[in-house]
């Protein structure tokens, strides 16, 4: 059902490099993207089928879309760039899979969304117990799809970040900018994709990016060629590690 179609058919594409009508046609036709609209809609209509409570089923997408700011956060700080996935050979493919790749190359638009068979699972034990406690099942549904929906906000604002695109909304601008501090920058400022009140309270808020210093691992993630020889892993599946920025690995490629 989610096969790759159309725009992604044996493409690769990169946001600096694409329009906003590109990004529109290419996100639409991720089976990721096709999987999180498939499952929120079959969601819903499972919880309007139960009969269920409207106050409690809206009370329950609502605290699961509140929720998951929060759990992406902890996820992204704590797990996505903690140091622990990287030194065991179970968990290496996955970490270079879901971040890894992307700090390498925040540009490259088919490593930028998550991986369905970790996203999924995840917004749903989220969601779904949130949901079951407001309102049985039909909460359960309801909160669920609301995960799905948010997500695939999620990831169409964290692709406008990465693409060669001035938003017009101010709002998006903002978030933009934050984000691409966390790329460019320094890795342990603003998590947030949508949402940068957990990174205020823990104090990762970092809207001036001259506040602190220019991380040396900003696009390692702290995987050193030093890492790579006692966890070689990553490094074998990548063939070798890069400290350079996409562009300049992009040039390099490129050079007779």
């Amino acid at each position: 059902m989610f096969a790759q179609i159309g725009f992604w058919k044996e493409r690769q594409y990169h946001l600096d490099k694409m329009t906003l009508n590109e990004l529109v046609k290419a996100f639409f036709q991720y089976y990721a993207i096709q999987a999180y609209l498939v499952a929120g809609v079959i969601a819903t209509y499972y919880a309007i089928t139960l009969h269920v409570s409207v106050l409690m089923s809206l009370l329950a997408a609502v605290i699961a879309v509140v929720v998951y700011p929060l759990a992406w956060y902890i996820l992204h700080r704590f797990v996505l760039h903690g140091n622990y996935l990287y030194k065991n050979p179970v968990t290496a493919a996955l970490w270079k899979r879901i971040h890894y790749d992307h700090h390498q190359d925040p540009y490259d638009l088919s490593i930028l969304f998550g991986a369905l068979y970790t996203t999924m699972p995840t917004i749903a034990a989220v969601t779904l117990p949130i949901g079951h406690y407001l309102d049985g099942w039909g909460g359960a549904a309801s909160a669920f799809a609301a995960g799905m929906f948010f997500t695939c906000i999620n990831e169409f604002c964290h692709c406008i970040m990465h693409l060669s695109y001035k938003p017009k909304n101010k709002y998006l601008r903002k978030i933009k900018a934050l984000h691409l501090i966390h790329h460019f920058h320094n890795e342990k400022a603003n998590y947030g994709i949508t949402n940068y009140e957990w990174d205020r309270l823990f104090g990762n808020y970092y809207p001036d990016q001259t506040q602190l210093d220019k991380s040396p691992t900003v696009f390692d993630l702290g995987y050193t060629a030093e890492m790579a020889e006692k966890y070689p892993w990553v490094s074998k599946l990548s063939g070798g590690v890069s400290h350079n920025g996409p562009r300049e690995r992009r040039k390099a490629v490129q050079k007779p």
